[in-house]
C-alpha cells in the first residue's frame, strides 16, 4: 500500500487520504494530552512554523493506548492543543497504534521502520516517524527524542 492512499480522519471528522501531503516532508507523531512528553507539542509546533514554508508538515495522531493519557474526545483534544500549545499543524482523530485495531497508517510506518531489535510495537506516546518527500519512511524516533533534536535531521530534506 502506498502511504498516500491511506485514509485518515481529521480531528473535525472529515475523511481523506494522505495524498494532499505528497511532495512534503512529514513528521508523523502519536500524541497525548496527559503524558510526560506532552510539552513536546511546543517543539513540534515550533518546527512546523519554522519549516512549513520549506515543505515540512507535522501530523498529530492522538492515541489513548498508553496509560489512558488521551482520555478526551476530539473536540477536547483540539481545544487543549490550540489553547495550551497554539497548535496549528494538522491533527487527526484518535487512533490505535498497536494491537489488532492498529490504524493502517501505523501498520505502514511500523513495518517500514521497526524499532529497537526489530520490534514494530510503538512503546509510548510521542514516537515520531520522518517521511521523505517521496513517501519513504526515513527514520523512527523514540519519544525521548525531542523535536529540537529531530530538527537537525531536517535540513538536507528541506533544501
Amino acid at each position: 500500500m502506498d502511504l498516500y492512499d491511506i485514509e485518515v480522519t481529521t480531528i473535525d471528522g472529515r475523511s481523506k487520504t494522505l495524498a494532499g501531503y505528497r511532495g512534503k516532508v512529514l513528521l508523523i507523531v502519536n500524541v497525548a494530552s496527559k503524558c510526560g512528553f506532552t510539552s513536546q507539542y511546543e517543539g513540534l509546533e515550533a518546527l512546523y512554523r519554522r519549516h512549513k514554508g520549506r515543505g515540512l508538515v507535522v501530523l498529530g495522531f492522538p492515541c489513548d493506548q498508553f496509560g489512558n493519557q488521551e482520555p478526551g474526545d476530539e473536540a477536547e483534544i483540539r481545544k487543549f492543543c490550540s489553547t495550551t500549545y497554539g497548535v496549528t499543524f494538522p491533527m487527526f482523530a484518535k487512533i490505535e497504534v498497536n494491537g489488532p485495531n492498529t490504524h493502517p497508517l501505523y501498520q505502514h510506518l511500523k513495518s517500514a521502520r521497526p524499532g529497537l531489535l526489530g520490534s514494530e510495537a510503538i512503546k509510548w506516546n510521542f514516537t515520531k516517524f520522518l517521511v521523505g518527500r517521496d513517501g519513504t519512511v526515513l527514520e523512527r524516533y523514540a519519544p525521548k527524542e525531542t523535536p529540537e533534536k529531530i530538527g537537525e535531521d531536517l535540513a538536507p530534506l528541506l533544501d
